[in-house]
């Protein structure tokens, strides 16, 4: 089992957590507002994190910001009741097309 079926797991069985007790279950009980402004706020960080890194300053941080922006992720897709296993599946398959190609291909 990877660590990404891990985290799927183990947030799905936070869903019926007490959100007293359970950091995830009280994302999903504050909502998707809740979850998506989280999003929101890990993925400034993780930019603020990479323009700190090319400083040369702490570029373990960007590491832990994007395992953050991952964690947030895998929430979201699971209260829109979507896996992470789709995602893993679209990367998977946009392998051998050029990356203009495969954006032209979204119009």
């Amino acid at each position: 089992m990877s660590v990404l079926d891990e985290l799927s797991n183990t947030l799905a069985e936070r869903r019926s957590a007490d959100p007293a007790s359970s950091y995830v279950a009280s994302l999903y009980a504050e909502g998707l507002n809740k979850i998506l402004e989280k999003v929101g706020e890990e993925a400034t960080e993780v930019i603020i994190a990479a323009k700190d890194a090319a400083d040369g300053k702490n570029p373990e941080e960007v590491v832990k910001e994007v395992a953050d922006l991952w964690f947030h992720s895998m929430v979201m897709l699971n209260e829109l009741g979507l896996d992470h296993k789709a995602v893993l599946a679209e990367l998977e398959s946009r392998f051998g097309t050029s990356g203009h190609e495969e954006k032209a291909a979204r119009r």
